[in-house]
């Protein structure tokens, strides 16, 4: 019996050279319209209610039906598991998550988008500029190196309220690109 190696992304792979891959990122609509939000909290400081922000906006501005579903991880560190995909599944068909504002967050905050999108949710992950090589990183660990997320200036955690709900409003179109088919005609950076 060969020895066993531990793959700490908690990727299994059936075979040598088999490498997990993104498959493309999950279909998009088109626009907005009606669409359940799912809004991923990831506990770090001003992030639910950045997120809160965005779904708001993305009901009054962009027609979304309703935020169908908002959760809290219980790590900040950890990528989001299997049972809370499942709900978002259910809920919801988009989901935005973030803010990765710190290391272990923004690289948890990429494997929960990548997560999403597997499971054919489209996801906006928001980090913020000083974790950039950390979400490369993390994408290239889950095997999707051109992952893409949207990039805001760190940091997010001291901003005062107003000053989070300007910040959703400035992400906002690049939200909605991202989560939609406008994300292969941008162009921006995310």
């Amino acid at each position: 019996m060969p020895n066993a190696i531990l793959d700490p992304t908690g990727r299994a792979r059936s075979g040598e050279g088999d490498k997990p891959s993104l498959e493309g990122l999950a279909p998009r609509r088109t626009d907005l319209k009606g669409a359940r939000i799912g809004l991923l909290d990831n506990t770090k400081h001003n992030a639910m209610l950045f997120l809160q922000e965005v779904g708001r906006l993305l009901v009054s501005e962009h027609g979304a039906a309703e935020v169908g579903i908002v959760e809290t991880k219980r790590s900040f560190s950890v990528p989001v598991d299997q049972d809370i995909v499942d709900r978002y599944k259910t809920s919801c068909d988009v989901v935005i998550t973030g803010v990765g504002d710190c290391g272990s967050c923004s690289a948890a905050a990429v494997a929960d988008g990548i997560n999403f999108e597997r499971a054919g949710l489209p996801a906006a992950v928001v980090l913020t500029d000083a974790f950039v090589v950390t979400g490369k990183t993390m994408a290239n660990m889950q095997g999707a190196p051109d992952y893409e997320w949207i990039v805001t200036q760190h940091p997010m955690a001291i901003l005062e309220p107003d000053q989070v709900a300007a910040r959703a409003k400035q992400l906002l179109p690049e939200i909605v690109a991202t989560l939609t088919e406008q994300a292969a005609t941008s162009g921006g950076d995310r």
